[in-house]
Order: C-alpha cells, then sequence, then structure tokens
C-alpha cells in the first residue's frame, strides 16, 4: 500500500529530477557529435573568473540577507500572535509577484533618471550610477531573496522554548548575553536553513544580474543561459558549465551540512545545561 502510494512522488522525482540530471551529465561529457570527452568541463576554466564573482556575489547577498532577517525574524517572533500574522503576510506578499515584473521595478528606481537619482537631484546629489554595478545585483538579490531567511529563522524561533531565556536571565544574563548565548545557538537550524535557500538561487541567478548588472556582470547563470539559448547555441558547454556549478552547490551543501551538525550538539549543549 504505501509504495502504492509513492508511486506519484517517484515517478515525478524521475520525470523531473532524475531524467534531467541524467541529460545535463550526458550533454556535458559528449561532444556534437555524440563522441566522449571531458573538453566542456576542462573548457570551464576559462570561466573561473565568472565563477569567483558568483560565488562572491551570491555569498554577500546571503550575508546581508541573514544579517537584516535575524534581528526582523526575532522581533516577528516575539509579537503577539495576530501582529505575527499580518507581518508574515506583509514579508510574503512580494513573493506573489513575478519576478521579472520586481527587476524592471528596480530598473526604474536605479536609472540615471530614475526614482533615487531624481530624489537626490532635488538636494543638489547624483546622479549616481545605480544601475549595472555590482551593488544592484547584489540589491536585487536581496530583495528578491530576504523572506526565504525570514521564514525558516522566524519557524525556529518562534517554537524556542521561552523558559530556556527565563532561566538565563534568572541566572543573571542580560537581554544581549540570553540572544547570544541561548538564542543564537538554538536559532543554527533555521540560520543553515536560510542560508542553503539564499545561497544557492543567488549563486544561479541570471534575470537579476542581467537587467540589474548589465553585460559588464555576467554570473554563472548568464553563462549557462547563452550556451542554450544565446548566439553562441553549445548545449554541451552548458551542460558542463551546469555540472560544474551542481559541484560548487553540493560541496556548499556539504559544509553546511557539518555546520547544522556542529549546532545541533550546541543545541543539546543548551537543552542539557536547562535540565
Amino acid at each position: 500500500m504505501k509504495k502504492i502510494a509513492s508511486a506519484p512522488y517517484i515517478i515525478w522525482m524521475a520525470i523531473f529530477i532524475i531524467v534531467p540530471l541524467i541529460m545535463v551529465a550526458y550533454f556535458a561529457f559528449t561532444s556534437s557529435d555524440g563522441a566522449f570527452t571531458f573538453e566542456n568541463i576542462t573548457k570551464t576554466e576559462e570561466y573561473i573568473p565568472v565563477f569567483v564573482k558568483s560565488i562572491v556575489l551570491a555569498a554577500a547577498a546571503t550575508a546581508i540577507c541573514l544579517a537584516a532577517a535575524y534581528p526582523l525574524a526575532y522581533i516577528l517572533a516575539n509579537m503577539r500572535l495576530n501582529a505575527q500574522s499580518t507581518m508574515l503576510m506583509i514579508i510574503i506578499l512580494p513573493m506573489w509577484i513575478n519576478l521579472l515584473l520586481k527587476t524592471y521595478a528596480w530598473q526604474t528606481l536605479l536609472g540615471n533618471n530614475g526614482l533615487i537619482n531624481s530624489v537626490l537631484g532635488l538636494i543638489g546629489l547624483g546622479p549616481y550610477k545605480l544601475l549595472n554595478t555590482r551593488g544592484a545585483v547584489i540589491l536585487g538579490m536581496v530583495y528578491d531573496l530576504l523572506p526565504f531567511m525570514v521564514l525558516p529563522l522566524y519557524t525556529v524561533m518562534a517554537k524556542m522554548d521561552k523558559s530556556i531565556l527565563e532561566a538565563a536571565a534568572d541566572l543573571g544574563c542580560s537581554k544581549l548575553q540570553s540572544i547570544l548565548k541561548v538564542t543564537v545557538p538554538l536559532s543554527v537550524p533555521g540560520i543553515i536553513s536560510g542560508i542553503t535557500m539564499v545561497f544557492i538561487p543567488a549563486i544561479s541567478t541570471f534575470i537579476i544580474s542581467r537587467m540589474l548588472g548589465g553585460s559588464s556582470n555576467l554570473l554563472i547563470g548568464d553563462l549557462i543561459e547563452m550556451q542554450f539559448l544565446g548566439n553562441s547555441y553549445n548545449p554541451n558547454l552548458g551542460a558542463g558549465i551546469s555540472l560544474v556549478l551542481m559541484a560548487i552547490v553540493l560541496i556548499v551543501m556539504a559544509v553546511i551540512s557539518l555546520i547544522d551538525t556542529s549546532g545541533n550538539e550546541n543545541e543539546d549543549r543548551v537543552g542539557g545545561a536547562r535540565v
């Protein structure tokens, strides 16, 4: 009975996960005439600067999301239930808007004649080059992915046992010490989930980087898209780059998993101290 119930999921996984992965691997290790080759993998060395730039920008966006989301999630978790529902709706609402429309909006805001430069012009500043910069790409990533950092953090903090914080206060901890020594260690699973949910889409984005970063801020996602949809059509090289990107993501996830394991140990120590 269980096998029958899980059949739709297995079919879905096979069609939309396993088969595409097999196709990517096939194209990555074959030439245009179908011969086996490592050329598509070794040729990715030419794009190391693009990989480095993508990792740096994705890491920067992830760090900013974490810095902005953590206090927001902490405040949200300590609100009244009615207020929490309202705030969650406000945070989730931008996720219902199409990414392309949101990026167009930022294009309008950041342009030389956009709203931001127009306001700065009223006080005698600018115009500044805000569009087609790395900062604009990071801004677009943060705006689009911030909810994916807030929600895991909020979920963990909302379920946190408040008696642990009360015990810390009874033992002489200040509010800041309670946050650093109790709340942060207990919220590590939420931090790890948030980092995973932000970093992976950030490193593979192409709409945001193309529209807000311009041609001078080419990222891995743009590079892959160019191989499949651009004038330099080369699906084999695109698959090779995709495979290397997949390996980078898997390495990052393995490192995050190790950190998550140590975070669980910290949570056990805090829980043991409470007992």
